[in-house]
């Protein structure tokens, strides 16, 4: 995998703009969640400043893998999916006060470096939008209960037959 290192904090500074995409098999944590290596992750970062003047980024990834469905036990495809605020702090006690000053769950405060790896950032956020138990909708060779219930015969109607 080749590494994509950005200051984090000039990124955000300068707002600037990068994207790219990533096979899940360079993505070692990743690859280990799914059923095969394939499949890609597409990813989009961007720089600037929240409303109280954080440095912040702003990472949206997108992509395919292969999961073991916890029903049945087979492959089943799964679209990863993100988007993400992420306020950047100097250290973990200025992360803390971000945190709290901000109270929104809908961004993430980190520690800023000036040497950030893109792929773990980007792998990290895919981690997250996986399922903790992924399952199919309906898996496949799967009969619906309601079709097993309108199918079901009752051993009486023999009976019924016999009286007539």
């Amino acid at each position: 995998m080749s590494t994509f290192v950005i200051d984090a904090f000039d990124f955000s500074r300068l707002k600037e703009q990068a994207e790219g995409e990533l096979s899940v098999a360079d993505l070692a944590r990743l690859a280990s969640e799914t059923v095969d290596r394939s499949g890609t992750i597409k990813w989009s970062l961007s720089g600037g400043v929240d409303k109280l003047g954080h440095p912040q980024l702003s990472l949206s990834i997108s992509g395919q893998v292969n999961l073991v469905c916890q029903r049945c036990l087979t492959s089943m495809p799964f679209q990863v999916s993100s988007d993400s605020k992420l306020v950047l702090a100097k250290d973990e006690d200025a992360a803390d006060a971000i945190e709290e000053l901000l109270d929104d769950e809908e961004v993430d405060v980190i520690v800023g470096d000036a040497a950030l790896d893109v792929g773990v950032l980007v792998e990290d956020e895919a981690l997250l939008a996986l399922p903790v138990a992924p399952k199919h909708d309906v898996c496949p060779g799967h009969v619906p209960a309601e079709v097993v219930a309108a199918e079901k015969v009752s051993p009486f109607s023999v009976l019924k037959n016999l009286k007539q």
